[in-house]
């Protein structure tokens, strides 16, 4: 059986190793890494401007009655509208503890928004109705 064996081994054809395939993967040619520029020279800044509000925003608005029971009866600007709007909600703890984003009214801020609970979104815009 030995000699069977060696026999069947001579007659089976030999396997061929691989051929290397140089041309295929040729050594990709070494890239150079981009030159660093050097920093620009920051020319010395001049200080920020200060930023100046619209002119807009900043012209004296007089409330209406209802308005005035709030904020008072004085031309303000409508900046400063809101702020005493916000201060008001504050003191009188109007905002409603489930969603921060809603206002309750109460009676004077009935008469500005027209129902029970505005969102804070929506409020500047009824606030707008009552200024002139």
């Amino acid at each position: 059986m030995a000699t069977a064996k060696k026999a069947a081994k001579k007659a089976a054809p030999a396997k061929k190793a691989p051929a290397k395939k140089t041309a295929a993967k040729k050594a990709a040619p070494a890239k150079k890494a981009p030159a660093k520029k050097a920093p620009a020279k920051k020319a010395a800044k001049a200080p920020a401007k200060k930023r100046t509000p619209n002119a807009a925003f900043m012209k004296a608005m007089t409330p209406s009655p209802s308005l005035a029971a709030i904020i008072g009866d004085k031309p303000v600007p409508r900046t400063e509208v809101t702020k005493k709007v916000w201060e008001y909600i504050k003191k009188n703890n109007l905002q409603d503890a489930a969603k921060r984003t809603m206002i309750n009214a109460d009676a004077k801020l009935r008469e500005i928004f027209k129902k029970g609970q505005v969102s804070m979104f929506e409020m500047t815009k009824l606030i707008n109705n009552h200024l002139s």
